[in-house]
């Protein structure tokens, strides 16, 4: 299995509780689809730049989480039609050991 990262932009309108159900559903499915989450970073609503779908602010989450290079695609195509979902990204994960997740954390954290 592969490991990868991926950045959600969540729709502020259809999403509840600042995405957390959202977070635990994605886990589940990676789960039944046999890969595992190994990090799930909340990084808050952000005001776009620019409107994307009518919409000037969104939710931002970032998540690690290990699967089988032929699934990826499985998991891009199922959230691409989510109506939650404003924006994805997936991108191999190689972040360098001692590498904070989250930008400005420091290694305590």
């Amino acid at each position: 299995m592969k490991k990868y990262e991926a950045v959600f932009i969540l729709d502020v309108r259809k999403v509840e509780d600042e995405g957390k159900a959202f977070s635990e559903e994605f886990g589940k499915n990676l789960e039944s689809m046999g890969g595992k989450l190994v990090e799930a970073n909340e990084m808050g609503r952000k005001q776009f730049a620019r409107e994307i779908k009518k919409r000037k602010t969104g939710i931002y989450w970032d998540y690690v989480f290990e699967l089988d290079a032929l699934k990826c695609k499985e998991v891009r195509n199922m959230y691409r039609l989510d109506e939650r979902v404003i924006r994805i990204l997936i991108v191999n994960y190689e972040r360098p050991e001692g590498v904070p997740a989250i930008a400005g954390a420091t290694l305590a954290e």
